[in-house]
């Protein structure tokens, strides 16, 4: 059974680098993980913490904005529903904010989502990957090391996030880092859900 090729993209083999700002550059004494938001008692998780949780290997399809996507990435990581198994959430939240690092703010970047397509193997908070050309490895700092998470294939990529520092979780959804600037809040490859406004495509913003 072939791939699909969401509308509008074009299939690459390489693992192309996109960002926002600087990379960061990983202190484990000063990195840890923040669980919050509208839950009953918050949680800050050190890396070894972290790094103690059950993990998942998942292969996951990676469609970027900028119209690349790569089939077939093997990532080994922790699922998200690990950390929402952590917390004791609040009734009524639906939705998350994946936060990461972006020029020294360890909150300045975010991405919006709704919980219910993250409870599977295909929603990985990463630190290893491979492909048919490459054997396992640890993420490149560019790449988002220490944690970078990785979103379902249903969303495209910026609903991810690199150097990865927290989940807030929500009652209400809320725009992030992208969606702010004019991105969809639902961001759909397969809808090709690019932007809030077709205005957006042709610069009237």
């Amino acid at each position: 059974m072939g791939k699909q090729l969401p509308p509008g993209q074009f299939e690459t083999e390489k693992w192309p680098v996109l960002h926002e700002g600087d990379v960061y550059e990983f202190q484990e004494e000063t990195w840890n993980f923040r669980l919050f938001g509208d839950v009953k008692k918050e949680i800050t998780l050190s890396y070894k913490e972290v790094m103690n949780l059950p993990k998942t290997i998942a292969t996951i399809d990676m469609h970027c904005v900028t119209t690349w996507s790569k089939f077939d990435t093997t990532f080994e990581g922790i699922a998200f529903r690990e950390f929402l198994n952590l917390v004791e959430i609040e009734p009524d939240v639906k939705y998350v904010k994946i936060y990461g690092y972006l020029d020294g703010n360890r909150f300045g970047y975010s991405a919006n989502l709704p919980i219910e397509p993250l409870l599977g193997d295909d929603a990985l908070f990463v630190y290893r990957w491979k492909d048919k050309n490459h054997d396992w490895q640890e993420i490149s700092p560019k790449h988002g090391y220490p944690l970078r998470f990785i979103p379902p294939a249903s969303f495209y990529l910026w609903k991810g996030a690199k150097w990865a520092s927290g989940i807030r979780f929500m009652k209400e959804d809320e725009a992030g880092y992208w969606e702010q600037r004019g991105y969809s809040m639902t961001a759909n490859p397969f809808k090709e859900e690019r932007f809030a406004d077709t205005n957006f495509i042709f610069g009237k913003f």
